[in-house]
């Protein structure tokens, strides 16, 4: 998976990559180089006295020196713009594909899950990405290069690699079995401690209304030493790996000094060359070490990459038509035509066979106990939802047919719970319609009942909006979700139980103020109160996930049980007769 996706997503990055390799490769050589210039200013001048060619030979060794040390630097440059980079081009991949999710995708993963996984999975791979396109290139030049040089240098002394060398290699070999299945069981659990920590955090009023602070912190405790100790189990593994991997280093430079130093007391070797070849050897179990630092990072990237290629190569179950179709004139009438709608793995359809027309120009409501339906059938709508059988349409076109973005465009949607995102009450009321003036979103406040409210506030429509909207009050958020959706100006406005905040007279007002101002529009109401709805020009009950009467508030009270059930639990005897 981490190939795959690095073949991806490294492609657009292949110049900088090759003037990268370039670096590194005449980085590496030039280390290579430096041991044997070395040995030969201690055969040729040290030992001979030859001052001359030792400041020569110096001379030559500062510049290569330089040079070496401005390709590393430039070289690690690179590699940095490369990984990230490509870690932003990833990212942004995430995100694109979360955003074309419908709600059953985004169950299926979770949200924590998909915080996690664009977050701290691609930050893995980032940081293994980085260290790959250095030490990885370097490792296996030096490794290789320092073998050669080394038997170049004494061949005698060669046969002291083929110990250390497959030890180093059978060590590597068991710590990255130990630990790949860890890494992603510590992935997992780092879902975990995000899930139970935003449940706190957005839950934190009804933890503390209910007293349960001490057993929420014991069940993040719980998350927390569960992720602690896998963490722990992996770092003792690499607490033992660095300690072994400087103890095979080391004794291999003591062998290398133990046999070297006879050779060189017999006359077989000059001192020069013991040195070169000591300095070899280090280079190449150093080279080893550094593959062995990329091989700690690859088991968790390797987990985190299989996490996001999860979501990458996730089909959303809803996603636009190969040819979607164009609606000849958007008019805003949506059509249910023997609709159903059950959600996956349940018994019965939450909806059943609805069929009903929502006219432009008319304000129709939707009633019913809890559990009915109501919020399904308004998702289906949108598309936010696709019906099990039968048909929605809008505009004439089945929803299923048109591109989303086109359908989402022609609709207007204030959801029940009413959100704000971070920023200011005019940034919030112009995310639909970025071009709004100012006179137009004055307008909309006003229709919503917020204008008061917004022009006390300091700095009116500039104003900030603290995330969510939790410096304004339920009521207040809702009439800033209504004022949003009117100035996006759509033909089709769906309003999902968003004036449940208000008081009877604000929501009276609202009412009045919404029939004038989206009089050319289809407008459909979600309600509980029956004084929200009674004077919409037509009302559909639902019962159990079936129409059980649709008409006016009077002809309903006249035919349908379920209706007259409601009115007299909310408004008495008197009204429902």
């Amino acid at each position: 998976m981490l190939v795959r996706l690095l073949r991806a997503y490294l492609r657009p990055y292949g110049r900088q990559i090759v003037v990268l390799i370039t670096l590194l490769v005449a980085q590496t050589v030039g280390n290579l180089y430096l041991p044997n210039l070395n040995a030969d200013i201690i055969n040729n001048g040290v030992v001979v006295g030859n001052l001359h060619y030792i400041l020569r030979s110096g001379e030559v060794m500062l510049v290569l020196t330089l040079l070496v040390g401005i390709c590393a630097v430039v070289a690690v440059y690179w590699a940095s713009r490369v990984a990230m980079g490509a870690g932003a081009d990833i990212r942004a991949a995430v995100f694109t594909r979360v955003q074309a999710f419908s709600a059953r995708d985004m169950n299926h993963f979770g949200t924590a899950s998909l915080i996690t996984r664009n977050t701290n999975d691609i930050q893995q791979i980032q940081l293994f990405l980085q260290m790959a396109l250095t030490m990885m290139v370097i490792a296996p030049i030096m490794c290789v290069g320092g073998i050669v040089m080394a038997l170049h240098e004494g061949a005698q002394l060669s046969t002291l690699l083929l110990v250390a060398l497959p030890v180093m290699g059978v060590f590597i070999g068991t710590v990255m079995v130990k630990v790949i299945p860890q890494f992603r069981s510590m992935q997992a659990k780092i879902d975990r401690i995000n899930e139970v920590l935003r449940e706190q955090i957005t839950g934190v009023r009804v933890i503390r209304a209910f007293v349960r602070n001490s057993s929420e912190s014991d069940r993040f405790a719980v998350a927390n030493a569960d992720l602690t100790g896998t963490a722990l189990n992996v770092n003792r593994v690499f607490a033992l790996a660095l300690p072994v991997m400087m103890m095979i280093l080391n004794l291999s430079s003591v062998a290398v000094v133990w046999f070297g130093g006879r050779l060189v007391s017999e006359g077989s070797m000059p001192i020069g060359n013991l040195t070169a070849f000591l300095t070899y050897i280090l280079q190449i179990l150093l080279s080893v070490m550094m593959a062995v630092m990329v091989a700690i990072l690859l088991p968790r990237a390797a987990a985190s990459a299989e996490r996001v290629v999860q979501v990458l190569d996730t089909v959303p179950v809803i996603s636009d038509p190969a040819s979607p179709t164009a609606p000849v004139e958007s008019d805003g009438l949506v059509r249910f035509e023997n609709v159903s709608f059950e959600y996956p793995g349940s018994e019965r359809p939450v909806l059943d066979d609805l069929s009903f027309t929502l006219e432009p120009g008319q304000t129709s409501a939707i009633i019913g106990g809890t559990g009915s339906g109501k919020t399904t059938l308004l998702n289906l709508i949108p598309r936010f939802f696709d019906a099990t059988s039968g048909s929605v349409e809008v505009d004439g076109v089945d929803v299923r047919d048109r591109a989303q973005e086109n359908l989402w465009g022609s609709i207007g949607i204030v959801p029940q719970a009413a959100y704000l995102f971070s920023g200011t009450v005019a940034s919030n009321l112009r995310f639909g319609r970025p071009d709004a003036t100012d006179a137009e979103l004055w307008q909309a406040l006003e229709v919503a009942q917020a204008s008061d409210f917004v022009s006390s506030m300091d700095g009116a429509l500039e104003a900030p909006i603290d995330q969510g909207g939790t410096n304004v009050s339920g009521g207040q958020r809702q009439r800033l979700s209504i004022a949003r959706a009117l100035v996006k100006r759509p033909r089709v406005y769906l309003f999902d139980d968003c004036f449940s905040a208000l008081d009877a007279a604000t929501d009276a007002r609202l009412r009045a103020a919404l029939k004038v101002d989206t009089r050319d529009a289809s407008v459909v109401i979600v309600a509980q109160r029956v004084s929200t709805i009674m004077h919409a020009d037509r009302i559909i009950v639902l019962d159990d996930g079936r129409i059980a009467g649709i008409g006016t508030h009077e002809e309903l009270l006249a035919s349908c049980e379920p209706y007259r059930e409601i009115v007299t639990s909310q408004l008495g005897e008197g009204a429902a007769s």
